[in-house]
């Protein structure tokens, strides 16, 4: 696990959308801290950081020690509102955790090496599912997870029975396929239908037909 985000923070007596809003205004980032029993806490960061620290971190699920005016909490980054169009961060979620009490989480699997089926086969690499829910300590939550595909080959698949990670139980149904080895596309030529070829019609040739048999009805 990366270490944990040293973060600021208030409590907002303002709550709802105009609560929000007053917050966007003044530069911080809304929030809400939910979860170990306790009642939702309207709180406010400051958006700067909180960006800066998000781009440096890497994996999923951040977790953050949490100052709200000499009140530390620790939290675990669950969600985010982003805005559709700008792409700014609206909303966060921060779930108050401990670090001694097991969580469930999601965390992305990352591939490792060159299966044999896309190497010597032409295949292609299919990531079917692209995380794996787990439960672990909040200290023992990686950034991802590696799987192995190198012995893969054309039309084999990875499934969550597969990947065994020391310390984490992974709740994924076991059957999940998580990535696949799917057969290279190759269009095929429409093959030519044996058999035996028409005389070419001549021009004409069916117009002095009738001609000839009105002049025989006529003998």
């Amino acid at each position: 696990m990366s270490s944990v985000i040293q973060m600021n923070g208030t409590r907002r007596e303002s709550i709802g959308k105009g609560g929000a809003r007053k917050a966007r205004a003044a530069g911080q980032l809304p929030g809400v801290v939910y979860g170990h029993g306790e009642e939702p806490m309207a709180v406010a960061v400051d958006y700067r950081e909180f960006m800066t620290q998000m781009r440096k971190h890497k994996g999923a699920n951040p977790i953050v020690n949490l100052n709200l005016g000499g009140h530390e909490l620790t939290a675990l980054v669950r969600d985010a509102q982003i805005d559709p169009i700008s792409q700014a961060v609206l909303h966060v979620d921060f779930q108050h955790i401990s670090l001694t009490e097991k969580i469930t989480v999601e965390v992305p699997i990352h591939p490792v090496g060159v299966a044999i089926g896309v190497k010597d086969g032409g295949g292609i690499l299919e990531m079917i599912h692209r995380t794996l829910e787990i439960r672990c300590l909040p200290t023992a939550i990686p950034g991802s997870i590696d799987v192995d595909v190198t012995a893969l080959a054309v039309g084999q698949a990875l499934h969550v029975s597969d990947v065994k990670v020391e310390g984490i139980e992974i709740l994924s149904d076991p059957e999940t396929t998580l990535i696949l080895i799917a057969a290279p596309t190759v269009e095929e030529a429409a093959a030519a239908v044996p058999g035996t070829t028409a005389e070419p019609e001549v021009v004409g040739a069916k117009g002095k037909k009738e001609e000839a048999a009105a002049e025989e009805k006529k003998k």
